[in-house]
């Protein structure tokens, strides 16, 4: 059985769709049978433009808080491995010293 392709949406693409489910009133489900989406991901592109206008529910992460998020995860990550690194040059130096000065 073969799997369809994954098909990818650009934020313009997802400003449209948006607009014709807040703006034009027409249904999430007969914008997503128009534009050949998922009910689901249009569902998801509407309630996250709310967010980001800020008439969602409180506490939930705009676009650029989730974006500026997943950018310091990573970053968090790498100087994680690199504190990691260093630890291990320390304590093998720190043993090569010991042994090299007798």
């Amino acid at each position: 059985m073969t799997r369809k392709k994954r098909r990818t949406f650009n934020d313009e693409q997802k400003t449209e769709a948006v607009k014709l489910v807040r703006v034009c009133g027409e249904s999430i489900a007969q914008v997503a049978r128009d534009l050949g989406l998922t009910e689901s991901s249009l569902r998801n592109w509407v309630n996250q433009d709310k967010i980001d206008k800020g008439e969602g529910p409180e506490g939930e992460l705009t676009t650029e808080e989730r974006e500026e998020l997943r950018v310091l995860r990573r970053e968090n990550r790498r100087l994680r491995s690199e504190v990691e690194i260093l630890k291990k040059a320390t304590a093998f130096f720190a043993r090569d010293n010991s042994t090299g000065s007798r």
